[in-house]
């Protein structure tokens, strides 16, 4: 008899929960078919995922494309048809897909940071990349303490910095090519100092901030700043021929001739180790071609430039190459050269005045753990 009434109870609460289950489909039958297209969306999603993996780009764009007809929430489709779209040169179609995601997700920086970027470098909409990086900046302390947001704390440190390099990009690309009134410019140009700086405050070692850096400081006609700056790009990344020619050109306004000459000379070897352009190389050789006559206008310019002359032609050699003196193999020599390229001609002619400042906006420390509600003081 028990059984019978166990066996009678099981029944009853299968034919109760069926009956709970029909139900919920007759009265709510919109969020089981969300349910199912979800299902659907995420296979579809998956087989793009599996084509895109194979680099087989076209047919990844059709199954996601397909997929979020069915399933329009997966903002990690979007993101992804972005990147893809982006690899065709689509740009329109990239930052649609972007703002899809960002819809979406409104705290996925990624998304933000590749809208961002395509709108200042392919589109040349300054503005819509400014917004994006400045929501980047706002969403940061809701998530810079969240364990495992991007990865772990370092990963959303970079970040932040990126997006304070990358802001400063736009503004300097609004100042640039803004058609507004000359006060206007300059606050652009500020502002991409200031974005500069403030990438550098969490990036220390970033060529590319410090160059950029340097640029505006230059633009901004504030020449010291940008002299020792520029040297401090170099002193970063020796072997990179840009920050070596725009301090030569700096150098050439101030009429430092002969350190100007020194830093074109170390450009016009970088370039030339690289594929450089015909335009590029003639440009190059004019500006020595000037800077050579400057120097021989000084009553000891002919014999500076060939004491110069000669010091260059006995670092020629194949395989060997010959310093202080001695005879050291390639490898010791390309050392050599760059402790030598990162020795900044005319650096002593800068006062290192730079600092990065940044009190006009807080930067959080992401070096400190974050006070929890129970914490004191």
């Amino acid at each position: 008899m028990p059984n019978k009434f166990v066996r009678f109870i099981h029944k009853f609460c299968d034919f109760v929960l069926i009956a709970a289950i029909c139900a919920s489909v007759y009265f709510y039958p919109q969020w089981y078919k969300k349910q199912w297209h979800k299902v659907q969306g995420m296979y579809v999603i998956y087989q793009g995922d599996q084509l895109l993996k194979k680099g087989e780009y076209q047919k990844a764009i059709n199954k996601y494309n397909e997929a979020l007809v069915i399933y329009p929430e997966h903002y990690g489709a979007w993101f992804n048809l972005g990147n893809l779209y982006v690899a065709y040169e689509d740009f329109y179609s990239a930052v649609d897909a972007y703002g899809h995601a960002i819809t979406l997700n409104p705290n996925y920086v990624l998304a933000r940071m590749n809208y961002g970027i395509i709108s200042t470098e392919k589109l040349g909409n300054f503005d819509q990349a400014i917004e994006q990086y400045n929501k980047i900046l706002s969403i940061r302390n809701k998530l810079a303490f969240i364990p495992f947001v991007l990865g772990n704390m370092k990963s959303f440190k970079k970040s932040i910095g990126l997006a304070y390099y990358n802001r400063g990009v736009a503004y300097h690309g609004k100042y640039m090519y803004s058609d507004e009134k000359f006060e206007n410019r300059q606050q652009y140009l500020m502002k991409a100092i200031g974005s500069f700086k403030r990438a550098l405050k969490i990036m220390p070692q970033d060529y590319d901030s410090m160059y950029n850096l340097a640029l505006d400081y230059q633009l901004n006609g504030d020449y010291n700043l940008s002299g020792i700056t520029y040297c401090k790009a170099i002193d970063i990344e020796p072997m990179n021929y840009e920050a070596h020619y725009n301090l030569a050109l700096l150098l050439n306004h101030l009429k430092y001739y002969r350190e100007a000459l020194v830093e074109i000379h170390r450009a016009n070897a970088l370039l030339n180790s690289k594929n450089s352009s015909a335009i590029q190389t003639r440009y190059l050789f004019d500006v020595m071609t000037n800077l050579t006559r400057e120097v021989l206008k000084d009553e000891d310019g002919d014999r500076y430039l060939a004491e110069d002359f000669e010091q260059n032609l006995n670092n020629e050699a194949r395989g060997l190459a010959y310093i202080n003196g001695n005879f050291v193999d390639a490898e010791e020599f390309d050392l050599a050269m760059i402790n030598k390229f990162k020795v900044c001609a005319g650096k002593n002619i800068f006062r290192d005045e730079e600092n990065l400042d940044t009190s006009d906006e807080d930067i959080p420390d992401f070096d400190k753990e974050p006070k929890t509600k129970g914490d004191k003081g």
